[in-house]
């Protein structure tokens, strides 16, 4: 598959009309979901580096650019043989870009960088972010692609949502359609403060009270 047909596949998935996410879909009708085409979903540091700078160049373009943005993250290969294979590679994947991205940038200061924290959000120059872990073999019927797929949302939208009051009207937007388009509500969700959102990152149905986050910050690894 052609890179544009890896980037067409996505995006026509975000624009069918019954998929849940109405901030994708108003990211996409604007222009705004910056996609970064990568060779192998692989945690090396060699690989993260350069999907790392295509990341950095898209965040500067959000820093000047209003409205709702995504950044993602598409792998050419290997198409996954279930959620547990995917999860191990995500979390090694986030270390090698965090691991990267210390070398440069401090920890967003509006989040906590304890992934136990339920103040924490993944952060990258600078720049707070809800990750979002797509590929063929999740269980959460939104979260299927042809490929691994890993999506930045700036936190910043979020926070601005709820300052303007239309958070909460949003979230249960999304919440409602996407119980209606997989058939069953998403047992990880949970709003910030609330708890740690790295239970919902992979989209995988987490032991909240057993399972530990294998991502280490940088000040703890």
């Amino acid at each position: 598959m052609t890179d544009q047909l890896l980037k067409d596949a996505f995006l026509e998935q975000i624009e069918e009309i019954d998929y849940p996410c109405v901030m994708a879909k108003s990211a996409l009708l604007s222009g705004n979901i910056h996609t970064i085409i990568a060779e192998a979903f692989c945690p090396a540091p060699f690989h993260a580096r350069e999907v790392l700078a295509d990341i950095y160049a898209a965040i500067d373009v959000i820093e000047d650019k209003p409205g709702y943005h995504s950044i993602a993250v598409l792998f050419r290969q290997p198409a996954m043989m279930s959620e547990a294979e995917y999860d191990e590679v995500f979390w090694p994947y986030l270390q090698s870009l965090h691991m990267l991205d210390s070398a440069q940038y401090g920890w967003n200061e509006n989040v906590s960088s304890d992934p136990s924290s339920k103040n924490f959000s993944f952060s990258l120059k600078g720049e707070a972010f809800y990750v979002i872990g797509m590929h063929n073999k999740s269980s959460r019927k939104a979260r299927v692609t042809s490929m691994p797929a890993i999506i930045f949302n700036p936190h910043r939208q979020f926070d601005a949502l709820r300052e303007k009051g239309k958070y909460t009207k949003i979230r249960d937007t999304i919440r409602e359609r996407d119980a209606a388009y997989a058939g069953s509500p998403n047992p990880m969700l949970q709003d910030f403060g609330e708890a740690s959102e790295v239970f919902q990152y992979t989209g995988t149905k987490l032991d909240k009270e057993n399972w530990t986050c294998p991502f280490k910050p940088q000040t703890q690894a």
